[in-house]
Order: C-alpha cells, then structure tokens, then sequence
C-alpha cells in the first residue's frame, strides 16, 4: 500500500508514480497480445480499435477501447490485486469498479500527440468526477518515446472548457484560458517518465498530455479507469460504451460491462 506521504501527494499533485507490477516477461505477454488485438488476430473483438488522429493522419496514436473484450489476459489485468487495492486507497473508497479500459500505443518514429486534456469531461455519463486512472507502461515511457507531461495540482480547478485545455504546436505547452483558472496558480508541466511494468495513476480531472514520438522505439500503455463504487449514470450526452448500460439515470453505474474488481470491506488506510 502507498504511505500516508505518498497519498498526500497524489491529493496535491493529482497524480503519483507506483510500484513495478509485472516483470519483462509478463510485459512481452501483454504486448503479444495488445499487437494480435490490434492486428485481428484476436478470438474477440474489442470496443474500438481505431487511430485517434484520423485514418489519413501521417501521425498515428492506436486507442484499442476495452481490450479486455477481446483478451483474457487483459481482463485478468483489470483485477490485478495490487493496482485495485492502491486504487481503492487513492479514491478512498472500499468498492472499486472498471469504467473502461483503452491501450494508446505510440509507435516508433510516427506515433503522434495527444493534446493537453482532461479526462472526465469526455466521459459525459457518469457522475462524480472521483475516478483514478492506473496507467501501467508495456515498456520504458521517457521523454525520448512521449511519455505524458502533467500538471501539478490541476485537478483542483475543475472541468476546463469540457476538458479541452489547448496546446501550443512548437512547445507542446498547455494553453489554458487563463481567466478560468485560480490567480497566481502555474500550469507548467512536467514529465511523468513510467519504467517497464511500473503503474502511474491520475486524477480524472489532472492536466496531462504527451507529444510525437519520434524515437525509433513503441510506446505501449494499458490505462484502467477505475471508478470508486458510488459513480452513477448520469447521461448528458453520447459517450462510446453507453450501449453496455443496463441501469437507470441516477443510478450506481454497474453491470457485466463495468465489473466490480475490489470490495476490500472499510477503507483502507
């Protein structure tokens, strides 16, 4: 489990580094099996596969949406009892269930930006924004491959201009609009580098993004978005798995598609 230190800290910052979860081997099994979903080569099919950039971008960023539709590897990834049980610590809450999954694999030399954001405004059925994301690195995230840049603290302002922050094409920085944010705050980013098998989580509402990769190595990635067992379903407008709904608007967000993956009973501490 985190130390009290280190949960401080991910309630200051946003987000927080943690432990190796699987050794090399297990990454290469993980990979095998992320490029046999993404090559069809699966017994399933996930949500979506699909290159966020567009089809006729030279750029290219694979989001696979649900990948453990499509892999029992990867549902066995979504209980990993180390990552629910920090998860559970993070959001303070006992019960832990699966929002959705996605995998954004940056390939080498052509793997493109996904610009400064926020993740809960573009999940518009569900409600509170409480949700932690554990982002566990297939192989060495750095700077060199595009790694995600954060924002210390940005999760404290609130959804911005529905989660879209802005981004300046030379630097990469966030460009924010400034009126809509606390006086005196920064918004610098800084690097969030995630070693082979490491898991890196973040609030739903911290600033992140991450520019081109044009190393000549992949930058794979497995994030889980965990929602803590109160979330209800809120719809405001149209979001991809709405389909897999089966509960009323107001009500706890659960079912077969949004599976409970930790009941630890009282709050861990």
């Amino acid at each position: 489990m985190f130390t009290e230190e280190q949960v401080d800290a991910f309630h200051e910052q946003g987000f927080l580094l943690g432990p190796r979860i699987y050794d090399d081997r297990q990454c290469r099994e993980l990979l095998d099996r992320m490029h046999a979903v993404m090559d069809g080569r699966a017994a399933s099919a996930p949500e979506a596969v699909r290159n966020l950039l567009g089809e006729t971008s030279d750029r290219v960023v694979i989001q696979i949406v649900n990948i453990w539709e499509a892999d029992p590897l990867f549902r066995e990834h979504l209980y990993e009892p180390q990552i629910c049980a920090l998860a559970s610590q993070l959001m303070d809450h006992p019960v832990v269930r699966v929002w959705h999954d996605q995998v954004q694999y940056k390939p080498a030399r052509v793997g493109g930006p996904t610009n400064w954001h926020q993740d809960h405004p573009y999940w518009p059925i569900i409600q509170p924004a409480d949700l932690v994301s554990a982002w566990v690195a297939l192989d060495d995230a750095d700077v060199e491959n595009g790694c995600m840049w954060m924002v210390p603290g940005s999760h404290k302002w609130g959804p911005h201009k529905g989660g879209t922050i802005g981004t300046d094409p030379e630097t990469f920085a966030p460009q924010p609009d400034l009126e809509l944010l606390p006086p005196g705050i920064s918004t610098a980013p800084v690097p969030c580098p995630v070693p082979r098998g490491h898991v890196m989580f973040h609030h739903c509402l911290t600033w992140h993004g991450s520019p081109n990769n044009n190393s000549e190595r992949g930058r794979p990635a497995i994030a889980v978005h965990y929602m803590p067992g109160y979330t209800r379903y809120e719809p405001k407008s149209a979001h991809l798995v709405q389909h897999r709904v089966k509960v009323k608007p107001g009500e706890t967000l659960q079912g077969e598609f949004f599976p409970t993956v930790w009941d630890g009973g009282p709050t861990p501490h």
